[in-house]
């Protein structure tokens, strides 16, 4: 990289300091916002961080001036972390953009607007996305990666900031949103728990005062979580809100939505259309939509076997396979069917010797008592209204609704 001379690089550290300090005395959140955003790797953030390397001490630029020394706590770790980022030293760039954070939040403490809202949104998104890219650059070098889990911790002393009264209250939802990504991220999802608890009782929060986008991201997030519960009625709740005020044009956050949402509404026995797995190229779930419509456990199986590294790191492996039952019940009423059309009179009465030629037929083996026990299964899931003929081995089925619709419940339900 080529260096500015002597006289260039004071001139760029002083126009950002006095751009800081004019956006700061204005209440100019417009023109603040970009001076903190590290990650854009701006034209003009990186020929600052080139000059500050070239001057090596800017403390005694940032003295000069009553204006700028006023805010020197949080401009001078900032243009620390900036000649480390332009060093591609993300570990060291991370605690000076952090320590620059804590000193902005001092300030945000004691002004009495929330003017400063938006370039709080930028810290917070900074704060985790360096720790992030500092995480894995301590991964490659052999040392422990630390900073995510750092960042969550300064998260939730920002979110104590805003969960008070007044205004600056709505940027919670928003810290929230950070915290889930680190928590996911970490695998620490039982974190969430605090933060949810505080948004969801605290009675200075009224939901629909927030900003539309940090809802929907609040709706995905807790929404993955009732996944991982296995409380499908409220992840289809969350997940559905999340999808239904999720902005159109944003293709690629309606198919992270819709990553969770099929896996419970197929729970719940609700199908996908395959334009929309075509659209949003969710194309893994088409053979398990169509496992289920033709009871076929073989191709079920197979489908979840080809896509199971996908499952397993989205975490909706074991939701998809619990649709065995489903595909079950499928299987058992197209024989009940096939059964309708021969003899009408007996179409009730199923031998359990006719479902194990079936699942041979699919290529799966199985010996009577595992399938009486999967029958018996179905019946007390109540996916089969029936009883056994235990002599005569034998499936005696209602002559009414034999095979029940889920009807939007899960299974287990």
């Amino acid at each position: 990289m080529a260096y500015p001379s002597m006289g260039e690089a004071h001139r760029r550290v002083t126009d950002y300091l006095g751009r800081f300090s004019d956006a700061v005395s204005s209440q100019d959140v417009a023109s603040l916002k970009p001076l903190l955003a590290l990650s854009s790797a701006s034209p003009s953030l990186l020929s600052l961080a080139d000059a500050l390397n070239l001057l090596q001490d800017a403390s005694r630029l940032i003295k000069q001036s009553e204006k700028w020394s006023q805010l020197a706590e949080i401009v001078a770790p900032l243009f620390r972390c900036l000649q480390s980022y332009r060093l591609s030293n993300l570990a060291d760039a991370y605690p000076a953009y952090e320590k620059a954070a804590n000193a902005f939040i001092q300030e945000f403490r004691n002004w009495d607007s929330a003017w400063a809202l938006e370039a709080l949104y930028v810290i917070a998104y900074e704060i985790r996305v360096l720790a992030e890219r500092a995480d894995r650059e301590l991964s490659a070098n052999g040392k422990l990666p630390e900073k995510l889990k750092a960042a969550g911790s300064f998260l939730m002393k920002v979110f104590g900031v805003l969960a008070g009264k007044g205004p600056k209250r709505v940027g919670a939802l928003y810290v929230t949103c950070q915290l889930f990504k680190i928590y996911f991220k970490l695998g620490t999802v039982h974190l969430c728990r605090s933060v949810i608890r505080s948004i969801e009782t605290a009675r200075i929060f009224d939901f629909e005062e927030f900003p539309q986008r940090d809802k929907v991201t609040y709706m995905y997030y807790t929404g993955r979580l009732e996944v991982y519960n296995e409380n499908f009625t409220a992840a289809e709740q969350k997940l559905s809100y999340a999808l239904a005020h999720c902005n159109p044009h944003s293709e690629a956050n309606i198919r992270m939505i819709l990553k969770y949402l099929i896996p419970v509404k197929l729970s719940i026995g609700i199908l996908p259309k395959d334009w929309l797995l075509e659209k949003y190229n969710l194309v893994e779930y088409r053979n398990i939509v169509l496992a289920l419509k033709r009871g076929d456990l073989r191709l079920l199986r197979s489908a979840l076997e080809e896509h199971e590294d996908r499952f397993l790191r989205s975490g909706v492996y074991l939701v998809l396979e619990k649709l065995e039952l489903q595909v079950y019940q499928r299987l058992l009423k197209k024989i009940y069917i096939i059964q309708k059309q021969k003899d009408p009179s007996k179409a009730h009465q199923m031998k359990l010797e006719v479902i194990i030629k079936a699942l041979k037929w699919l290529e799966i083996d199985m010996d009577l008592d595992e399938v009486e026990c999967i029958v018996a299964i179905l019946i007390h899931k109540n996916l089969v209204k029936g009883y056994f003929a235990h002599k005569s081995k034998v499936v005696v089925l209602s002559k009414q609704d034999p095979f029940p619709k889920l009807t939007g419940r899960p299974v287990n339900a």
